[in-house]
């Protein structure tokens, strides 16, 4: 609703600026100089595509009441979004990820940040879904995690009861979160007397304490030299609030796009990694698998060549 709220704000504030002071004033010229403005304004062909659907919305709401005049919402731009648009490529790459992970198996072992990472990592979950996982939902012995949709104790997942799945662990990955629970973690419950298996002192965390970890656990100054140039002691990126604005850190949703292409380089079957990412294939194929075509091909169809192979009978 914030979202939709802003966008017509914004085409509020341009009409007031134009002296249109009635809806009944509108037409479609208004809106291809609204257009105009907004790429003037150099916004992203996603970001105009979505103001545009939402204003297309609202005219025809306006149509609904016969408050403007029928078919006005037609001459409301359609913006075209090419599919690579659709889909942002900026993805926690698998080389970064694992001398992150190596970097944090050897350094601060146990820890809830690294705990976040290899749990993020290793399932490619949304970020909802790890924020849902309670302790219970970790065996260790077993080496996996449980995935519950708890709606009504705060703790959705995104598709529902479709979202529940198993997911098994990595054995490296498995032993780190243990560490964690045995260690560093706090022992507190959320307002529902849940246990959750990442804490802080209140409880379970924010999303945006989630997404605080990601983008700090992810920074590349962490294990080496900053790739930008800065002096990581007096580095702005490295303050509270700042983490996000670093160029190489990351959120959950890019830690989650990097894991789902390296599961699949990994070769992992494109089935199994919907299953575990809980993504539908042409989903995960057009929005999350972000490897170039000709690394696709020689990493995951050229080793099954030689199944197509063959010699011809003497």
């Amino acid at each position: 609703m914030k979202a939709i709220y802003y966008r017509l704000r914004l085409f509020v504030e341009w009409c007031e600026d134009q002296g249109i002071d009635r809806v009944s004033e509108l037409n479609g010229w208004h809106f291809e100089q609204y257009e105009t403005a907004r790429r003037g304004r150099d916004v992203t062909v996603m970001t105009l595509g979505k103001e545009m659907g939402t204003l297309r919305r609202f005219i025809e709401y306006l149509e609904r009441i016969e408050a403007v005049d029928d078919s006005l919402a037609e001459k409301v731009p359609d913006i075209h979004i090419p599919k690579e648009a659709k889909s942002s490529d900026k993805k926690l790459a698998a080389a970064d990820a694992l001398r992150l992970l190596d970097y944090y198996r050897d350094h601060q072992r146990g820890t809830r940040t690294h705990a976040f990472l290899e749990l993020a990592w290793s399932t490619a979950a949304r970020l909802g879904a790890l924020r849902a996982l309670d302790r219970q939902d970790f065996d260790a012995d077993e080496q996996l995690v449980e995935f519950h949709h708890r709606p009504e104790s705060g703790t959705p997942l995104k598709n529902k009861s479709d979202g529940e799945r198993v997911v098994g662990l990595p054995a490296e990955s498995a032993d780190a979160i243990a560490e964690y629970l045995d260690g560093d973690r706090w022992d507190t419950r959320d307002e529902h007397g849940r246990e959750p298996l990442l804490t802080t002192r209140e409880g379970r965390p924010s999303v945006n304490t989630v997404r605080v970890v990601s983008y700090r656990v992810t920074q590349p100054c962490n294990y080496g030299e900053c790739p930008h140039n800065h002096e990581i002691p007096t580095c702005d990126f490295r303050e509270p609030n700042h983490e996000s604005k670093c160029p190489s850190s990351r959120s959950p949703h890019q830690i989650r796009t990097g894991s789902i292409s390296w599961q699949l380089d990994c070769g992992v079957p494109i089935e199994i990694v919907s299953e575990r990412a809980n993504v539908a294939r042409r989903t995960l194929e057009q929005h999350y698998d972000k490897t170039e075509p000709r690394e696709r091909m020689e990493q995951r169809r050229r080793p099954h060549l030689e199944k197509l192979s063959f010699e011809p009978e003497p």
